[in-house]
């Protein structure tokens, strides 16, 4: 089992071109499988010798350890994924995993700020501080093109263009798309690039030079970026439930509440099915609704 994994994560290296991220979550969920199996069964039977009933009682387990349902259904989807690949090298027979059914997903309405909320964050990081200049440029920018944080810290300097306020996102997939940004945003890029200091080795880069750097010149992490938001969130009393994601789903939020057609919305946000947009139609309605009973005289 262990050398089909390891033939399989190759693979997705060299024949995927799988990212990074993606070739660590499939290795976190099959070993976590090879875990299950040992403490189980007291050793790791060879791909070809387990059946669905063994993958059954994974899943059962998982349930048990009170496991999200979606963290559920993307160990299945690994499981899946490896025993395609272990059927087309000839190391099983079938696919244990087929059989199994995901659970049903339990739809979360995501958590959104205020246009007044978002308003106060966006005013929280000082703006006389080269660090300042660059947190208000990170939140303006994520929240005016509804950005992943791992689509932002990927930012590159030839990525934006401020004369026609637009900029290429790479987003999952290596997909690319075009985002428009406000002119808050861009007012804030340019002035944080006025005083951005750069090492050596993003200066050499050039155009591919990251957009937002660190105090030592060189690229942000995602986990950066959440820290520095939890430092404006406590300035701006704000929520501590919100994170870099939260951004993202208040401006498709903010638009769809604005008339902002659905099928745009997807496009803006680089979603490739319209069914993970929807759920923002919910949070639209949602906020239709308190509306409608704060202001109807029959409401209640």
């Amino acid at each position: 089992m262990h050398s089909a994994i390891a033939q399989f994560l190759r693979y997705l290296v060299t024949e995927r071109n799988a990212s990074e991220l993606t070739i660590k979550s499939y290795r976190e969920d099959l070993f976590s499988f090879v875990e299950w199996l040992e403490a189980t069964l007291g050793r790791v039977p060879d791909p070809d010798a387990l059946s669905p009933s063994e993958l059954r009682s994974f899943q059962a387990a998982l349930q048990q350890a009170d496991y999200a349902r979606s963290s559920i259904a993307r160990k299945l989807a690994a499981l899946r994924s490896f025993y395609k690949f272990a059927m087309r090298e000839g190391l099983a027979s079938s696919n244990p995993a087929k059989p199994l059914r995901n659970p049903r997903r339990q739809r979360k309405l995501p958590h959104v700020l205020t246009d007044d909320e978002v308003g106060r964050l966006l005013l929280a990081p000082p703006g006389d501080k080269v660090d300042g200049l660059r947190d208000r440029a990170i939140l303006e920018t994520m929240y005016s093109a509804g950005l992943r944080v791992s689509e932002l810290v990927g930012l590159q300097d030839g990525d934006v263009d401020t004369h026609d306020q637009i900029i290429r996102v790479r987003g999952k997939g290596r997909k690319e798309r075009i985002c428009p940004l406000g002119s808050f945003a861009i007012k804030a890029i340019d002035a944080y690039a006025k005083r951005r200091r750069r090492s050596d080795k993003t200066q050499a880069l050039g155009r591919k030079a990251p957009v937002f750097v660190n105090r030592f010149g060189n690229i942000l992490t995602t986990r950066s970026v959440g820290r520095m938001l939890e430092k404006h969130l406590a300035v701006a009393g704000l929520d501590s439930r919100t994170s870099p994601h939260t951004l993202r789903h208040s401006f498709a939020t903010h638009l769809l509440d604005r008339g902002a057609d659905i099928r745009s919305v997807q496009e803006l946000l680089g979603h490739k099915s319209l069914a993970t947009t929807q759920i923002y139609t919910h949070v639209s309605a949602a906020s239709l609704r308190m509306v409608y009973e704060r202001a109807h005289p029959r409401a209640k």
